[in-house]
């Protein structure tokens, strides 16, 4: 059995048991917040244009810091890391549970993405240790897969529930409990395995000026609700985030014993068409979710309960399209996946684009949700396939970090453009009609950038056959490119 101790030490049940736990909180915690945004802002006294730092905070610290949690496992041991994060993470979340602020929350959310950084990539570098091979290995990824799924999945039901019966603030204190399991099950279930990389210290500054600089490029778009884009303030800010920007590339390219990225990987034109292409997806996916659950609940009236069930649609398509991308992924190269998918995608997207205020589920967003999602669901495998395709065997683990990486970032900027779009269409009177027009661009935007994303692809990345005589061989290597 799985659960028993090796010579080593290692329970391999337990570390499952440890991985699972993590991986569904994190994905939870990506999609829990968004039915609950309303209410968070009335509760808090958000500002319609600062809501977005709820999410903002978590995605640029969670994706701007991956590289470095990975890294940070690899030098100093998976399990202090894996400790380490789960304690800020749950700390966070009963901080952020707490809050009687705005910048308490966004506080919270901010420490909750450095603990997912540190986290995550520990707990993935767990589970490759602990399942080499065989059909071991499959189980347990087809466990961390489960989980990753159901956690995105389940999360806007779950926040929907926990809001309309409970409090918003369970959105929050949700992960509490769950990071407290996690953490009894790592201490006592984890064996503390010696760091597999040993020598110079992680990139930490080159992960601060990366993080610190998307943070500052993201607070100038935002401000320009009450700054001018040509004014000295918003022109101040972004100099100074690409300036921070210009910094990072200096450093990872000259002074960075161990950086956090080899800058030389991007050319290869796989790893950065498929960044390209993920980090647009990001920046139209992430705000469309935004801005249906407010189109839900501020403009059709449905509780944050029914609004999360009305998502699910949206999920069970999304599965779908994962699904079908794995059997087509026999037949057909990953990089026509990704433009049949891009396609259906921004079709959806589209179609969202023409809501309106005397709308209904039924004819307003169930039709987009099932397009969209399975579009969606059709770029996923294909664009890590891509990415990590043609990578030297010693740089795929970073590969996939970055992919993960791209799509928070992307999520985060595309939902300060997009969102700042929506807020100057709105206006200075947030009636119906002017709330739905900004909720209306914002979704057509998000069709635009995936047509970006489509011309990427069609573009950048290079022509391929579709896999021969490989269904054992692609099915390994859609686990192991989440390693």
């Amino acid at each position: 059995m799985m659960s028993k101790p090796g010579v080593s030490g290692v329970r391999p049940g337990l570390t499952l048991a440890v991985v699972a736990v993590v991986q569904f909180m994190v994905s939870l915690d990506v999609s829990v917040v968004n039915v609950g945004l309303p209410q968070i802002a009335t509760g808090l006294g958000f500002g319609a244009a600062n809501l977005a730092w709820v999410i903002h905070a978590y995605a640029l610290t969670f994706g701007g810091l991956l590289l470095l949690g990975g890294k940070a496992a690899d030098r100093y041991g998976r399990k202090p890391v894996l400790l380490l994060g789960l304690g800020l993470f749950g700390l966070a979340s009963l901080g952020g549970g707490l809050a009687q602020e705005p910048g308490q929350l966004v506080a919270a959310r901010t420490v909750q993405g450095i603990g997912a950084a540190a986290l995550a990539p520990a707990a993935l570098a767990l589970l490759t240790a602990t399942f080499p091979t065989g059909r071991a290995r499959v189980r347990a990824f087809g466990v961390w897969s489960a989980t990753n799924a159901a956690g995105g999945a389940f999360g806007v039901v779950i926040g929907g529930v926990l809001t309309q019966y409970a409090s918003w603030r369970w959105v929050m204190l949700v992960n509490v409990p769950m990071a407290a399991c996690a953490l009894a099950l790592a201490w006592r279930g984890v064996a503390a395995a010696p760091p597999t990389a040993r020598g110079s210290r992680p990139d930490v500054l080159g992960a601060v000026l990366a993080t610190a600089g998307m943070t500052l490029l993201v607070f100038g778009v935002v401000r320009t609700d009450r700054y001018a884009w040509t004014s000295p303030v918003t022109l101040t800010t972004l100099a100074v985030a690409v300036a921070l920007l210009a910094a990072f590339l200096h450093t990872e390219r000259t002074t960075a014993r161990e950086p956090l990225i080899r800058l030389g990987l991007f050319a290869n034109r796989s790893v950065a068409g498929a960044n390209a292409f993920n980090l647009l997806v990001g920046a139209a996916m992430t705000p469309a979710f935004y801005f249906t659950s407010l189109y839900l609940q501020e403009i059709l009236g449905k509780g944050p309960a029914l609004t999360g069930v009305m998502f699910l649609p949206f999920t069970f398509g999304l599965i779908a399209g994962s699904v079908a991308a794995v059997k087509l992924g026999y037949r057909l190269p990953p990089r026509t996946l990704l433009i049949v998918g891009g396609l259906l995608t921004a079709v959806g997207l589209a179609w969202f684009g023409l809501i309106s205020t005397d709308g209904a589920f039924t004819t307003d967003v169930l039709g987009p949700s099932i397009v969209a999602s399975i579009g969606f669901g059709l770029c996923l495998g294909p664009v890590v396939s891509i990415a990590t395709g043609g990578v030297a065997p010693h740089e795929t683990g970073t590969a996939s970090g970055l992919l993960n990486s791209s799509r928070q970032i992307g999520a985060s900027l595309g939902l300060a453009a997009l969102g700042t779009a929506a807020h100057h269409r709105t206006g200075r009177t947030p009636t119906l009609d002017a709330l739905n027009d900004g909720y209306a661009l914002g979704l057509t935007l998000g069709a635009a950038l995936l047509a970006a994303a489509i011309l990427i692809a069609l573009t950048v990345l290079r022509r391929t056959s579709p896999p021969k005589h490989a269904e054992q061989t692609q099915d390994r290597n859609l686990l192991t490119t989440h390693d």
